[in-house]
């Protein structure tokens, strides 16, 4: 099955949506929702009602799977409830008040930022993938 990226952003009405467009394919998917796993959610319902739809129409219907991409403002809005700006800027080394920054959508971070950001991410996973199950 095709993988398709479907890209998570947060505009500026605090609004995420998430959309995908491929040009193989003879359709393109939106989906809106006041958090991402709202948007997420109306994003797939659109997706099965297009295959319905396609289906009924007795046309072809090119399946696909997603790989869903968040832009950083969104990445951060999402897990605003589990992460701090302080624990964040523990974990990437980036300044908390321009962290609120990319969060707020008023700056987005550049590509050299943009890198020390997941490699600071990473890093943090590794750790929390190394932990001793307790038995």
């Amino acid at each position: 099955m095709k993988k398709v990226k479907a890209h998570i952003e947060k505009g500026s009405d605090g609004i995420f949506s998430v959309y995908m467009f491929d040009e193989s394919l003879d359709y393109s998917i939106n989906g809106q929702g006041k958090t991402a796993d709202e948007a997420i959610a109306d994003f797939v319902a659109v997706y099965n009602d297009t295959k319905k739809f396609y289906e009924e129409q007795g046309m072809d219907f090119t399946e696909v799977e997603f790989e869903y991409k968040y832009d950083f403002s969104a990445l951060l809005a999402s897990y605003a409830e589990v992460f701090t700006l302080v624990g964040l800027s523990r974990i990437t080394g980036i300044n908390k008040s321009q962290l609120s920054h990319y969060l707020n959508g008023t700056s987005n971070p550049s590509v050299r930022t943009t890198a020390r950001i997941n490699e600071g991410g990473r890093n943090y996973a590794s750790r929390l993938a190394q932990m001793a199950t307790v038995q």
